[in-house]
C-alpha cells in the first residue's frame, strides 16, 4: 500500500508543479485561459490529493514534520511556495513581480523536491 501511495503522491506532485508552471506562463502572457473554469478547480483537486497522499506517507512511514528535520523543511518550503505563488498567479499584480513570484515558486518548488529526494532539510542547497 505504500508503495502505491507513494506512486501516487509522485504523480500529484508532477501534475502540481507541471499545472502551476502552465498557469504561471499563462499569467505573465496575460491568457485568458487562466480564468477558465477547469483552470480554477483542478488545481485544487490535485493539491488535496497531493496533501492527503503526504499526510497518509508520513502517517505511514512513521516520519512527522517537526520531529523529522526534512519533512519541517518540506512544510516550510510549501509555505513559502504557496505565498510565492498566490502572488505569481494574481492578475492585479504588475506583469514584473508576477515574473518574479513565479521564478521564486519555481525555485521552492525545485527545493522542495530535492528535500524530498535527498531527506536532507538542505535539498540542493547542501550542493552550494
Amino acid at each position: 500500500m505504500y508503495l502505491a501511495l507513494k506512486h501516487f503522491h509522485i504523480t500529484c506532485v508532477v501534475l502540481s508543479g507541471a499545472g502551476f508552471l502552465l498557469r504561471g506562463w499563462w499569467s505573465v502572457s496575460g491568457s485568458p485561459l487562466l480564468r477558465a473554469p477547469l483552470t480554477r478547480r483542478l488545481p485544487h483537486l490535485v493539491d488535496s490529493c497531493l496533501l492527503a497522499s503526504a499526510i497518509g506517507l508520513a502517517w505511514m512511514a512513521g516520519q512527522y514534520p517537526f520531529v523529522d528535520g526534512w519533512l519541517t523543511a518540506k512544510v516550510f518550503g510549501l509555505l513559502a511556495y504557496i505565498g510565492f505563488g498566490s502572488v505569481a498567479l494574481k492578475p492585479s499584480r504588475p506583469r514584473g513581480v508576477r515574473l518574479a513570484a513565479l521564478v521564486a515558486a519555481l525555485l521552492v518548488f525545485s527545493y522542495i523536491v530535492s528535500v524530498a529526494l535527498s531527506k536532507n532539510p538542505l535539498g540542493w542547497l547542501a550542493w552550494l
